[in-house]
């Protein structure tokens, strides 16, 4: 962390999952100062209250807005950019609101992150933004390629823009444990829309690691990828069953608008180039540009060998490993503490 010493971080939609848990890293370091930048007045005021932390400071806004985005980008050294309409049913009804914040909304952040001369911007995209069937996927693979475009055109001694990509944060907003876990206390069956699909599974921590793995090794461009295990919806159900000793019967609604089977964190073309970190993929920017003349391509047998990194083909979690993993996440072990005590 002491890349933040004496520094003022940025982050957009700072009241969400992403921006909570970063915070409680970032106070631990000696940053001088952290802007909260969102649009919910009452979050940000619940997040004052809860810290009283001086070096934290709120900016009402929306990325949607520029000159909102330029306000709080005065005298930023980083930004991590969270700001985003996540719920995939609501962006399909909604796809011009997604397109609004999540592609023309990262165009704003990087555009005033280059003016105000910004040194790094992380872009925080998702796994539905690969192979996208739905506009939610879309709007985040726009600002993908938004991004890489904007790190080719801009000054890398200046400013350098880089990318994470990953799957389901566990228990964050818009995941299915809350709905499941509340399902299971109110003794109503647990809706499964299928059984078969898979997810990737990872915590909010292993999150906040891939961010600031980006941070410190990210050339202009590039995007990461954390390698992560999956499991299916069934299985997820049932090992939330077994933590609380429940027995309610599961119900199979089908599947809801914009609903993938399975998940894919880099597609079969990224695979052939990505770069293995271990724990972690690097997949790096085309920096060909517009005059493909001066560039002899030939099919690429590597591709056509490849396949993509998926939540089909990743590692599978058994039970006791999900189990495990689930007894991980904060949410999960008050709400569990909770019931046990009732």
């Amino acid at each position: 962390m002491n890349y933040f010493e004496g520094k003022c971080i940025l982050i957009t939609g700072g009241t969400g999952t992403f921006g909570n848990a970063a915070l409680k890293r970032f106070l631990n370091s000696e940053v001088e100062q952290i802007r909260i930048f969102s649009r919910d007045e009452k979050k940000q005021e619940d997040m004052r209250i809860h810290y009283k932390d001086p070096r934290l400071k709120f900016y009402i806004g929306d990325v949607r807005s520029l000159s909102s985005v330029m306000t709080a980008m005065e005298g930023v050294d980083y930004v991590f950019h969270a700001a985003a309409l996540k719920q995939v049913p609501s962006c399909e009804f909604y796809p011009m609101e997604a397109i609004r914040t999540n592609a023309i909304g990262a165009d704003n952040v990087l555009t005033a992150a280059i003016t105000s001369g910004v040194k790094k911007v992380v872009i925080l995209s998702t796994d539905k933004a690969v192979y996208p069937i739905n506009a939610m996927g879309m709007s985040k693979a726009l600002m993908e390629k938004i991004m890489v475009a904007k790190a080719r055109l801009a000054n890398p001694a200046k400013t350098v823009f880089c990318g994470t990509r990953y799957g389901n944060v566990m228990a964050s907003r818009g995941s299915v444990i809350p709905l499941f876990i509340s399902q299971i206390k109110e003794g109503k069956p647990i809706t499964i829309t299928d059984p078969t699909m898979t997810r990737f599974m990872m915590t909010i921590d292993d999150a906040i690691d891939l961010v600031l793995y980006a941070f410190e090794n990210g050339k202009p461009g590039d995007m990461f990828v954390q390698k992560a295990p999956a499991a299916t919806i069934e299985m997820l159900a049932s090992a939330l069953k077994k933590l609380f000793k429940a027995d309610n019967p599961i119900k199979i609604i089908g599947t809801r608008h914009g609903e993938k089977l399975f998940e894919t964190l880099l597609t079969r073309e990224e695979m052939a180039k990505a770069e293995d970190l271990g724990k972690y993929y690097r997949i790096p920017m085309d920096d060909r540009d517009l005059n493909y003349g001066l560039y002899f391509t030939e099919g690429k047998k590597e591709v056509s060998l490849k396949e993509d990194y998926n939540s089909h083909n990743t590692y599978r979690l058994n039970e006791d490993e999900l189990t495990e993993l689930l007894l991980k996440v904060d949410y999960v072990r008050e709400e569990l503490k909770t019931w046990e005590k009732s």
